[in-house]
């Protein structure tokens, strides 16, 4: 792809690794991020549209700068990241947060219109969690039995659909319970990044539960004693609990959807979330704009990140990302 991105796609890993140098037992944001201070001359509008994964995180974000910024007036708009582009496209929102990377269509919609690419700034790092209700016993599962439960194509590999919870290992009461499948929609980046990660670009089954929003997901597998559902982490809540995966059926035990699990390799659906701009590549960006990534790209920024149940960007990556956007 063509999309002006501040990472290779090959970094992630080590993005993730220098993430994991600074969480313990529990997330700690990266001590050499540098500390946001206030400037003058920032003031206006601040639109945002696009991923409802990174909807709580942006309002979280802008609460944040308006401490600095208290006459900014914020308009957040969690549709999908599928939205995002557009409204880049059209110049009706200033940031396009998004839980993928931009495809070559909607990076084609842009050049046209503007003349350049669009700019992807990774902001941060996500873990995709399975759900299953709170009172589901069952220990794990491997990516092909993801996607065997999931798709209609079981392109990861395994032999047999799956549609009953005894085809799990599980037994009583569990055995012959049919499983209820909740997703997002296809305007979500969360779908896109299941699809191809856990369903190896494989198609969903007729039967899921398609979901206009995470919390949608997480609700109807609340609700559902034999429902599963996949969503940012960030979602979790008391009523579901998030499972433990592995790559394939080689090896022993399952790996948690957390930091050091995510950083290792161990646990497969990890990400880059992004926020998508317009930014001209012989300009520099507005206050607004320019602020706000300095902003969420420095220790305050990213401590909210962890606040929200997100894995923090290491200063290695920032620093990065601040020298391409021109804002160190």
């Amino acid at each position: 792809m063509k999309v002006t991105s501040l990472l290779k796609a090959g970094a992630m890993a080590a993005a993730v690794t220098a993430a994991a140098g600074a969480a313990a037992q529990t997330v700690q944001v990266d001590p050499n991020l540098p500390i946001y201070e206030r400037v003058s001359g920032v003031s206006g509008s601040l639109t945002s549209i696009g991923s409802d994964t990174l909807n709580n995180l942006m309002a979280l974000w802008v609460e944040e700068f308006r401490t600095f910024y208290p006459n900014v007036r914020p308009q957040i708009r969690g549709t999908g990241t599928g939205t995002a582009p557009p409204a880049l496209v059209e110049g009706t929102s200033s940031f396009g947060p998004m839980s993928r990377g931009m495809r070559d269509s909607e990076q084609a919609s842009f050049e046209q219109r503007h003349g350049y690419p669009p700019t992807l700034v990774p902001v941060a790092i996500d873990t995709i969690a399975v759900f299953v209700n709170r009172d589901n016993p069952i220990e794990g599962m491997t990516i092909p039995q993801v996607d065997a439960v999931f798709s209609s194509t079981r392109r990861c590999g395994h032999g047999n659909d799956i549609t009953r919870w005894g085809q799990l290992g599980m037994t009583g009461a569990w055995a012959n319970r049919d499983i209820t499948l909740y997703s997002r929609n296809a305007v979500s980046g969360t779908y896109g990044f299941f699809r191809q990660h856990a369903l190896c670009d494989g198609d969903f089954k007729d039967a899921v539960n398609e979901q206009p929003g995470s919390a949608s997901v997480v609700q109807g597998v609340t609700e559902s004693l034999n429902g599963i559902g996949y969503s940012g982490i960030g979602y979790e809540t008391a009523g579901v609990r998030a499972l433990p995966l592995r790559r394939d059926a080689e090896g022993n035990g399952f790996f948690e959807p957390n930091a050091e699990n995510a950083a290792s390799g161990d646990y497969p659906l990890a990400r880059f979330l992004y926020l998508a701009v317009n930014k001209h590549p012989e300009r520099p960006m507005a206050p607004l704009e320019r602020e706000f990534l300095r902003l969420v790209l420095s220790k305050q920024g990213q401590e909210v990140t962890v606040r929200d149940g997100f894995i923090p960007l290491p200063e290695s990556v920032a620093a990065r990302q601040r020298a391409t956007l021109g804002i160190n």
